[in-house]
């Protein structure tokens, strides 16, 4: 049974990377509006926080200028004319730490005075 398991992975493995050549463009364009998509989210909610005093004036920086750091990731991902899995997993990761501290700054005791 374990054998019949490697050939089936590695009858998939071959197939997705003989395919991969077709299927990045979709794959590309889905990636790339996924984390536009997610960076515009994020800058909303930066701005929220912003708004309704949850952020004081040095984190609502910090938070933008992570944002912007992750944009400029985001640029030059795209740069090469379209992202990678391994970049997309990059920027997933990147978004995901960033959208971890705002939240935590959101909801910690600093308020804007």
């Amino acid at each position: 049974m374990p054998n019949l398991r490697f050939h089936t992975m590695l009858f998939a493995f071959l197939f997705a990377s003989g395919t991969s050549a077709y299927a990045e463009t979709p794959l590309t364009q889905a990636v790339e509006q996924r984390v536009a998509h997610r960076q515009d989210r994020q800058e909303q909610r930066i701005d929220n926080g912003a708004s309704s005093d949850a952020l004081t004036a040095a984190e609502a920086r910090r938070l933008g200028r992570e944002q912007a750091r992750v944009a400029r990731a985001e640029s030059l991902a795209e740069a090469a004319g379209k992202i990678i899995l391994r970049e997309a997993v990059a920027l997933e990761k990147r978004q995901d730490v960033a959208g971890r501290r705002s939240y935590r700054h959101k909801h910690d005791a600093q308020t804007r005075p």
